[in-house]
């Protein structure tokens, strides 16, 4: 069975900085994408970022091009999510998702068949 097990979540001032992991176990044979989305009270869960896993391409909401970076350590199954230059917009819960479909677009929550339990994020003014 598939687990994704977010840490690194806390609070910090506008303009901090914070980085998020995700370990994945249970693969049989990897994930083809993996991505953190977030969701703020009364908000819709939407993606931020995400990389494939084989190529590490990357992709990246407008909202955090130039402050977010994700990568990944395939050796350690594990996906980060840099956060740099945080606003108190950023504030949600933060979710690790990953997928084996070939075919989606990697930022709609749609495309990934797994998610972790979630790690909040604030950031106060």
């Amino acid at each position: 069975q598939v687990q994704l097990v977010e840490s690194g979540g806390g609070s910090v001032q506008t303009g901090g900085s914070l980085t998020l992991s995700c370990e994945a176990s249970g693969y049989e044979h990897g994930s083809y994408c993996m991505g953190w989305f977030r969701q703020g009270p009364r908000q819709e869960r939407v993606g931020v970022a995400a990389i494939e896993t084989a190529g590490d391409i990357t992709y990246y909401a407008d909202s955090v091009k130039g402050r977010f970076t994700v990568s990944q350590d395939s050796a350690k199954n594990t996906l980060y999510l840099d956060m740099n230059s945080l606003k108190p917009d950023d504030t949600a819960m933060y979710y690790c998702a990953a997928t084996n479909l070939r075919l989606g677009s990697a930022l709609n929550v749609d495309y990934y068949n797994y998610w972790g339990q979630g790690t909040q994020v604030t950031v106060s003014s």
